[in-house]
């Protein structure tokens, strides 16, 4: 099936006298006649459900979607975008182990992996994602386990040139993980480029209309564990916190994935609602048209934005003169995402005066959904970081984040233009 008809058709199968509509199990637990079959669910010896936390057939059959979607083999749905970003590097590393990141992911990424993880003994080195192989070679150490970096980096749409990643992960046998949010599958799968295991927050592009949080994780089945068996002790040894199971025995190219439901899923919990996961579905199904609108009125009021002498500057890999254009005709040729990143002339003090007299676009903590929104980074998702840590990152002072959504582009575009004429007059 192509892609725009998994969006509808993947994950959920009815049978005859079926729901057509994927059913919400919203149920904790499910019964057994059988105690011996209870204990052999429990073993991981049998396939089925017996408690939400760590399977619901909701929630399995959207993984499936979205598994689907990516081109892997297997995938878990998690509560939000954070816990899948989370748990991809917990799953695989422990205190005294490193990995290495992108400098300019997401700032809540960020001060998770920078400070948080920090405080779990996971240590981690921070690269410049347009750096030569050279350099990203010197940052591995004898106890890096995996490399992380995102496909269109939030907010500075940086395009993560995924090949040169890969290969640099691969030479020390570690898996790359590559965070698909902004691109989507529908514009671009980090498996096709080398990338091991793709995360997503489905609160955005994937669920579309800001109702749901919800987060994903997808494994490719392509990482060798056992070649790399002494660096992944956890998928390849006994784990005697689980029937002494083996993953990679056990359960083949679904390994990792299984090894994060069965100890992370157990013992953290991070799991979306039943409910969520079915709005979730409900997006899914239009990711395709809307992605495509998305990128169409993106490109749009990025060329608006880059005519407009009250602009100082613009990021979008759409423009013919953007730096990441030549990395996105090659990982994104059908457009990379509906966001754009901008200055207004004036700074910082010019960027506050413009979003307040915003009146089609909202202020608000999120982006990727349908509703046209903007945000001050500096201000608000990456308040948390330093004026060096902004700089690594990719965020100015001056930088808005401007989501174009669905709308006519047209009634985008005179909304910007009432706000540069009413708060930049004289500029």
């Amino acid at each position: 099936m192509r892609i725009e008809t998994k969006c509808i058709q993947s994950g959920y199968k009815p049978e005859n006298g079926e729901p057509r509509v994927l059913p919400i199990y919203q149920s904790t637990t499910f019964k057994y006649n059988s105690t011996e079959q209870m204990g052999r669910l429990f073993d991981l010896e049998e396939s089925g459900y017996f408690y939400t936390r760590l399977a619901n057939p909701t929630n399995d059959a959207v993984a499936a979607k979205i598994a689907d979607l990516e081109g892997g083999v297997a995938a878990m749905l998690t509560s939000s975008g954070q816990a899948a970003c989370f748990y991809s590097i917990f799953n695989i590393c422990e205190a005294g182990d490193h990995f290495v990141c992108s400098s300019t992911v997401y700032g809540g990424t960020f001060n998770l992996f920078g400070v948080t993880m920090k405080k779990l003994g996971i240590d981690v080195t921070f690269v410049d994602p347009d750096t030569s192989e050279e350099e990203l070679n010197k940052a591995f150490k004898s106890n890096t386990k995996a490399m992380f970096g995102e496909t269109i980096a939030n907010p500075a749409l940086v395009v993560l040139d995924i090949e040169k990643f890969a290969k640099v992960a691969h030479e020390h046998g570690v898996p790359l993980i590559v965070d698909n949010t902004f691109a989507t599958p529908i514009n671009c799968r980090p498996f096709e480029w080398g990338a091991d295991i793709v995360v997503h927050s489905t609160t955005k592009y994937m669920d579309g209309h800001a109702t749901s949080v919800g987060g994903a994780i997808v494994d490719s089945g392509n990482f060798d564990w056992e070649a790399n068996s002494e660096r992944y002790p956890g998928l390849t040894t006994p784990d005697e916190s689980y029937h002494g199971v083996v993953y990679t025995e056990r359960f083949g190219k679904s390994a990792y994935i299984m090894k994060a439901i069965a100890t992370l899923m157990r013992d953290l919990g991070s799991i979306p609602a039943p409910q969520n996961s079915f709005l979730l579905n409900i997006g899914l199904e239009t990711l395709a048209l809307r992605v495509a609108k998305h990128c169409e009125n993106a490109k749009k009021v990025a060329e608006y934005l880059s005519k407009n002498d009250k602009i100082s500057w613009v990021s979008f890999s759409g423009l013919e003169n953007d730096k990441y254009h030549k990395l996105a005709q090659k990982y994104l040729p059908n457009g990379s995402c509906g966001v754009i990143s901008f200055g207004v002339k004036g700074g910082r003090e010019n960027a506050v005066k413009f979003m307040d007299g915003l009146k089609l676009a909202a202020i608000v903590t999120h982006v990727a959904d349908a509703r046209t929104s903007v945000l001050h980074p500096a201000s608000h998702t990456h308040r948390q970081m330093n004026d060096e840590e902004l700089k690594a990152a990719g965020v100015s002072p001056d930088l808005i984040r401007f989501s174009v959504g669905i709308e006519n582009a047209d009634d985008i575009i005179e909304d910007i233009q009432q706000s540069l004429d009413l708060s930049l007059i004289h500029i």
